[in-house]
């Protein structure tokens, strides 16, 4: 059963941070090095020196950017930047944005939750990770015992706890009210009524918890318990360790959407992307959209819908560096059945991204684990524009067009016990670094 508590919350003081907004950050995984240097120019304690420090030149064991997270985080706290909450509290958050020319609402919940293996089936993970990002967050993790950053994960609920959080704050004024650089309104309240922390625990017990963004923390907090209880002797049941810090929303709330993550590629060359459309149509048929400089953006535009109307059946667009034309490649009936009908399930053989990386390009393209695990040759983007855009700069040399995940084949997936190709969601919005954070020593 999933143990949900409330918890006191490390926060910005806002007695000496007037603006939340100048100090946060959306999650680190998403941040460009431009992002990264414009957050750091943009406030001294925001929270990007926690959660992303800048290496240099002259780092060592002793100065590197997790030392000095770790020396950051202890200067705020003694300086009274950041401030402990002095009782136990469950921390609503609402994020309000524009989606589609409609404005949304998402709620969730910021609480600490029980630590539990995969294999007990509590907290389920859907997707892949890299095993070097593990290690990197772990370094963090032993240098700063702290959660900077919640974890963001799903519920199965009907409504009512979703109703409960939102009759809780419905008449409080936020701790937390401001609009980020997206144009995202955030706002936060502080719940500390025990009758309000007893129902939502209570709800949350027999619930099984699906991790939607944040799986390298999760499975770096396993770990990092598992550091403790090997060489820490004072390590029991009660240590902070055994818990980690959680967004959790609602499935069925009104404001969760999932976004494609398309797939940009490096060292892949004209003639090699040539050969691999060609032998993809022994998979797929293949629609192909030619474009002159003078129509490309129309070409483009009709491309994008035409993808985005095959949703229902498998489809994935392709666009190289340098080629002027778009292809939409919709796969032939049968053809993950034949192939991988023995090795994978249905739920999986159904996903897009599957296609993707088992069909092209671990079959035609002949990608091994090692490159698909090479962070450094494999990129991601939210949106097609951008995808497109990356492409057009020169700075990568493919983009392989997605339709989203839905909801429903997640929780199928976890469910199974599967996983999913590695980022196979962009669950949007993100949740914000930097609102609440949960330290970890005894």
């Amino acid at each position: 059963m999933a143990t949900v508590l409330p918890f006191q919350g490390i926060l910005y003081n806002p007695e000496m941070i007037s603006d939340t907004g100048a100090v946060t950050t959306p999650p680190y995984d998403v941040i460009s090095p431009d992002e990264q240097s414009a957050f750091y120019e943009r406030h001294p304690n925001n929270i990007v020196r926690l959660i992303l420090n800048q290496a240099t030149d002259a780092d060592s064991a002793e100065d590197n950017p997790h030392t000095r997270s770790a020396a950051f985080f202890r200067q705020w706290q003694e300086e009274g930047i950041l401030k402990k909450d002095d009782q136990p509290a469950l921390y609503v958050k609402a994020i309000t944005y524009t989606h589609a020319g409609e404005t949304i609402t998402r709620y969730g919940v910021i609480a600490r939750v029980g630590i539990e293996p995969f294999e007990k089936r509590i907290v389920l993970p859907h997707e892949k990770t890299f095993s070097k990002v593990r290690s990197e967050r772990l370094q963090l993790l032993k240098a700063t015992h702290c959660n900077y950053c919640p974890i963001f994960s799903l519920y199965p609920d009907e409504g009512e706890i979703f109703a409960t959080l939102e009759g809780a704050v419905h008449n409080a004024s936020p701790i937390v009210d401001f609009v980020d650089e997206q144009n995202h309104r955030h706002q936060l309240w502080r719940v500390t009524d025990p009758a309000i922390h007893h129902q939502i625990t209570e709800a949350l017990q027999p619930k099984r918890l699906f991790i939607a963004d944040g799986h390298h923390r999760y499975e770096t907090s396993l770990n990092f318990k598992k550091h403790l209880q090997a060489t820490d002797p004072s390590f029991d049941d009660q240590h902070p360790a055994n818990y980690v810090m959680m967004y959790l929303c609602s499935m069925s709330d009104p404001g969760l959407i999932i976004l494609p993550a398309h797939r940009l590629l490096k060292a892949v060359s004209a003639d090699a992307l040539q050969q691999a459309i060609d032998a993809s149509r022994t998979y797929f048929e293949i629609a192909e959209y030619p474009f002159t400089p003078a129509d490309r953006k129309e070409v483009e535009q009709r491309f994008l819908a035409d993808l985005s109307d095959g949703a229902s059946r498998q489809a994935i667009g392709v666009y190289a560096h340098r080629a002027p034309v778009y292809y939409i490649l919709s796969l032939k009936p049968g053809v993950m059945d034949d192939l991988f009908g023995d090795e994978l399930d249905i739920a999986l053989r159904s996903l897009d991204v599957t296609v993707l990386t088992r069909l092209i390009f671990m079959k035609v393209l002949g990608f091994d684990q090692q490159r698909l695990d090479n962070e450094k040759l494999i990129g991601y983007a939210s949106t097609a524009e951008k995808a497109i855009d990356a492409i057009n700069t020169d700075n990568y040399d493919v983009a392989f067009i997605l339709n989203p995940t839905r909801i429903e084949q997640v929780q199928d997936i976890a469910q199974k016990g599967l996983v999913m190709p590695r980022k196979s969601t962009y669950f949007f919005p993100k949740v914000r670094s930097g609102l609440v954070m949960n330290g970890l020593k005894d």
